[in-house]
């Protein structure tokens, strides 16, 4: 769990703004640079971006491999906690969109954390098209609740 704490300076007035993100994260997670990765014990795969960190083609490449090693033997769905992500380059987001390689995800749930994440999410997903059902979400409960359907279905 973590808090990030935006400040906002409009003229002479000052907003503190808290946002408490509060998926647990298990001692049993595969951390790397910038995500840690587990399989959860309901058959969804969840990763979780480190607080303000560049995601870069290796660290795209390297939660891959992560991911990839939940199951050796069958596809699953993976939630995806975007909501600390400073940024994203161009290669990353493009190997995340799985159009030109295997994946062991069967569908994508990303929790976005402001109305402008949804935006540039929907805009990164008109774009790019993944290759597996991908939704996004303002909270984790109901993107869990959308990815179940692909347990069943994960083999």
């Amino acid at each position: 769990m973590y808090i990030k704490i935006c400040i906002i300076l409009k003229g002479n007035e000052r907003t503190l703004s808290l946002y408490l993100y509060s998926m647990q994260i298990p001692g049993t997670a595969i951390e790397l640079r910038a995500y840690y990765t587990w399989m959860g014990d309901d058959g969804i795969g969840r990763t979780c971006v480190k607080p303000n960190v560049d995601i870069t083609l290796e660290d795209a490449i390297s939660n891959t491999r992560a991911v990839t090693a939940l199951y050796v033997d069958r596809k699953f769905p993976l939630l995806i906690d975007s909501r600390s992500v400073k940024s994203m380059s161009y290669e990353a987001r493009h190997h995340f969109a799985v159009r030109d390689r295997e994946t062991k995800a069967n569908a994508f749930g990303i929790i976005i954390g402001s109305s402008i994440s949804r935006v540039l999410g929907n805009f990164y997903l008109g774009i790019n098209k993944p290759s597996v059902p991908t939704r996004l979400f303002d909270k984790e409960t109901e993107a869990i609740q959308w990815l179940k359907q692909f347990v069943k279905n994960g083999n």
